[in-house]
């Protein structure tokens, strides 16, 4: 029995390719074929790389709805992998949506036993949303760019990956809180189990994810089930440095509850609710917040996450492990700067502006705006909005992982992205999701368009091959990229001209820090 729902049209081609080439090895315009630990499956070839799309990694979680993945059943006949797989059901317009959402895709040079650095992408949409499908993360050039072999994955998310029921529904919800992160693991142990097959070597595995991604790349640093698993990390404009604690994720779990007409007492009822009814569930408001709807986030469970990432120092299981830590100058512009209501202010209605729930932390709007009138002089109201909400919510989670990994000695190399993007409206800044950094490699274009974009992109991308393949992200296009320490805090600035830089923004820093910071959502 084959796990694909996908129907094997062209299994006697598949067969027979896999008859002539057994080993993996595919002769000129032959499909390729390779036999993983679960079955044999077919890709396609790009030109010069080999394509697998929606290889399955994990059985179908409809089934098991909030219980930990497990590996899928396995199969015989030769499965096509020619199309992606579906992603988790979602609000939103994200196609192809499915409860059987375990599926990974594999872009390659040659399945031929080499052993090429591995480059798993982890996609963003916070906890909630997106998927490993999206145009934006084809694979195809960043393989052929650096000769490595390139992993995307779909996994569970927001109320069937993040849900914390546990404490309210009791048995068969008792991982509830963290099955996204548990399917990433499954998939690195499909990874570990079966890349090398793929050409690929699992001994070197680097994850780099943006915005969310990042954030559960962290989460995955201090996860014991993942120890071993990967081998290099980037982190593009998402950190995680708190958890969500049982009790803020119990209070989620009873709104989700409440909101679907359930009680605790019917509570179980959620292992066969409609996906458009546990998602409208989703939407109610966060009790935690106080605003917007349930923020899902890893939940310190003392079960799969016993300890908060990046809280009260970084983990001692990842030190080893290299890691690239950045962010982009203006990260809030991607959310604030389309608001019209947030273009032309003054200095009379900036204040009503840096509400709570704009700048994530305790800190009264004047406050806010005396202090960057005097770091900042010649700043108009507009760009302190951008600067405040970037530098005290956006970045403030960045600057706190490489100061405790500095402090554990194993400092991260650090960077901020000053190249601008445009948005619809005009306004330029580098904005959150400007980093993604193989923009160079992708088939749609970069948001910076303008003289240069290339280059940014190609020295960003270049620095996330060298450290899947060395450990380290120098290289040639780039000057000396010292790591992060706290006498210097030495940043990468990547621009048209690249360069180093102590310190940058320091009195932004220096004045968030006297704020305490607990990590939005958690």
């Amino acid at each position: 029995m084959t796990l694909t729902r996908r129907s094997l049209t062209g299994a006697g081609v598949a067969a027979a390719a896999m008859a002539a080439f057994p080993s993996g090895v595919h002769a000129q315009g032959a499909l390729p074929a390779v036999r993983t630990t679960n079955g044999p499956v077919i890709g396609r070839r790009d030109s010069d790389i080999s394509v697998f799309k929606g290889l399955r990694y994990g059985d179908d979680t409809g089934y098991r709805r909030f219980l930990p993945p497990r590996a899928p059943r396995p199969w015989t006949r030769p499965a096509e992998a020619f199309d992606y797989g579906a992603a988790c059901p979602q609000r939103g317009d994200e196609p192809n949506q499915s409860e059987d959402c375990l599926f990974l895709n594999v872009w390659t040079p040659a399945t031929d036993g080499a052993r090429r650095p591995v480059m798993l992408y982890i996609h963003g949409g916070g906890y909630s949303t997106g998927s490993g499908s999206h145009p934006l993360y084809d694979g195809t050039r960043l393989a052929r760019r650096g000769d490595v072999v390139v992993v995307t994955v779909n996994h569970r998310l927001n109320i069937l990956g993040y849900g914390a029921f546990a404490r309210v529904a009791g048995e068969g919800f008792e991982d509830s809180g963290n099955l996204g992160q548990l399917d990433l693991v499954l998939a690195l142990q499909w990874v570990r189990d079966n890349i090398a097959a793929f050409g690929g070597d699992p001994a070197r595995v680097m994850l780099f994810g943006q915005s969310g991604g990042g954030a559960k790349i962290a989460t995955l640093m201090a996860m014991p089930a993942a120890d071993g698993l990967f081998h290099a990390v980037a982190t593009m404009s998402g950190q995680q440095v708190t958890a969500c604690g049982p009790m803020n994720g119990t209070a989620r779990g009873l709104a989700m509850i409440e909101a679907a007409g359930l009680t605790p007492a019917t509570a179980h009822a959620l292992k066969t609710l409609p996906v458009d009814q546990m998602l409208a569930a989703s939407a109610a408001r966060d009790p935690v917040q106080g605003y917007g709807g349930i923020n899902f986030a890893p939940l310190l469970d003392g079960r799969s996450l016993t300890r908060h990432p990046f809280y009260p120092d970084a983990p001692a299981r990842s030190a080893h492990i290299p890691m690239i830590i950045g962010n982009t100058r203006e990260e809030t512009l991607a959310f604030m700067g389309n608001d019209p209501a947030n273009a032309g202010l003054t200095w009379e209605t900036l204040p009503a502006r840096l509400t709570p729930d704009v700048m994530r932390i305790d800190i009264a709007p004047e406050m806010v705006i005396e202090g960057y009138r005097r770091m900042k002089p010649d700043w108009t109201p507009d760009q302190v909005l951008i600067g405040a909400t970037t530098a005290g919510r956006s970045w403030r989670a960045a600057v706190i992982e490489a100061e405790e990994r500095a402090k554990q000695g194993s400092p991260a190399w650090v960077y901020q992205l000053d190249y601008p993007g445009t948005l619809p409206n005009g306004r330029a800044g580098a904005f959150h999701t400007a980093d993604i950094a193989w923009r160079s490699t992708m088939r749609s274009r970069n948001p910076g368009n303008g003289p240069g974009a290339q280059d940014v992109s190609n020295a960003m991308a270049d620095a996330f091959i060298a450290l899947a393949r060395n450990g380290n992200p120098n290289h040639a296009g780039l000057p000396a990229w010292t790591p992060y320490g706290l006498e210097h805090r030495e940043t990468m600035l990547f621009d048209v001209t690249s360069r180093m830089a102590n310190d940058p923004r320091g009195d932004e820093r220096e004045f968030f820090a006297r704020i305490p910071y607990i990590q939005p959502g958690t």
